[in-house]
């Protein structure tokens, strides 16, 4: 293949890569500074590399020809072109193809608020209410209540935790293996396991829940996905009807649909626990009350 060809075909990196152990010094110092600097290469003028290479714009031309460019700005054009792609791969597959680097601040928050919406009305008609109120009063008799999550689906266990704490139920969150493999083991009849997976495809979710199951207690799983592995150790499902998506920002969306099904979960677990609810708030120590004047006197 003539040279030309191969610059044509071939990664720029990967050229400089393979073509490194036979430089001599000067070339060998200008190929690495492209490798370990590609972006800035990719803008730099020949001046300014040769000069951070402690060499001449003729060694860099040199370096160019030799990979199989007409010169210095053909190598350095394909070296920004590959940049560009290798960035914008990356873009897409962590944050997704709804926004782009570039997007102004008030498209990304339509994006981002668009996202949610659909999630919620996704959810609204997802979410079983009669499984909920099952859920909801296993939670509200239980002896102990445990609740387990791991990465993005233990915001919603975790906020879950501290409101169902705040009503006085007698609850615990955990988020790591061996903890939960533990306190699954300790659980019984009378008792709540609950998970969050969105993906329905979690092995730890899955042992905690097999585990719980096993000595009895009730297990629930809320969930995005039907039709997963979570589902054949859990007595009840909680589908709200979002998965995780290809990219963040899907799954970003999706937080909504998390909360909502803990934060039903939490009110009408609330509306089977009033005296401890009116005991917790008129203690007037609730954290979004302390701006209030205190209840009157009887």
């Amino acid at each position: 293949m003539r040279d030309v060809d191969r610059a044509l075909t071939q990664s720029p990196m990967q050229q400089i890569r393979d073509a490194l152990p036979g430089l001599n010094a000067a070339m060998a110092r200008v190929a690495q500074l492209v490798l370990d600097h590609p972006q800035e290469v990719g803008r730099a003028p020949i001046t300014r590399l040769a000069e951070q290479a402690g060499t001449s714009p003729a060694t860099v031309t040199r370096l160019a020809v030799l990979l199989g460019y007409d010169g210095y700005p053909a190598l350095r054009a394909a070296i920004a072109e590959e940049n560009g792609r290798d960035a914008q791969a990356a873009w897409e597959s962590d944050i997704g193809r709804m926004i782009s680097p570039d997007d102004p601040a008030d498209q990304v928050l339509t994006t981002l608020a668009g996202t949610q919406a659909n999630a919620m009305r996704v959810a609204l008609g997802a979410i079983d209410l009669p499984t909920a109120t099952r859920v909801a009063d296993a939670i509200a008799a239980a002896g102990r209540i445990h609740l387990f999550g791991e990465w993005g689906d233990s915001i919603a266990m975790q906020e879950l935790h501290l409101r169902l704490l705040r009503i006085g139920r007698p609850c615990w969150f955990h988020s790591g293996r061996q903890e939960a493999q533990v306190v699954a083991s300790l659980l019984g009849p009378g008792d709540v396991a609950l998970t969050l997976s969105r993906s329905g495809n979690d092995p730890v979710a899955e042992d905690f829940l097999g585990r719980a199951r096993e000595h009895g207690a009730r297990t629930v799983l809320i969930t995005g996905v039907a039709g997963t592995p979570l589902e054949r150790v859990a007595d009840e499902v909680l589908l709200t009807g979002t998965p995780n998506g290809s990219a963040w920002t899907d799954y970003f969306g999706g937080r909504t649909s998390d909360v909502l099904a803990a934060s039903l979960l939490f009110v009408l677990v609330a509306q089977r626990s009033a005296d401890s609810l009116e005991r917790a708030f008129t203690g007037g120590a609730h954290p979004d009350a302390r701006d209030r004047p205190p209840p009157p006197r009887k």
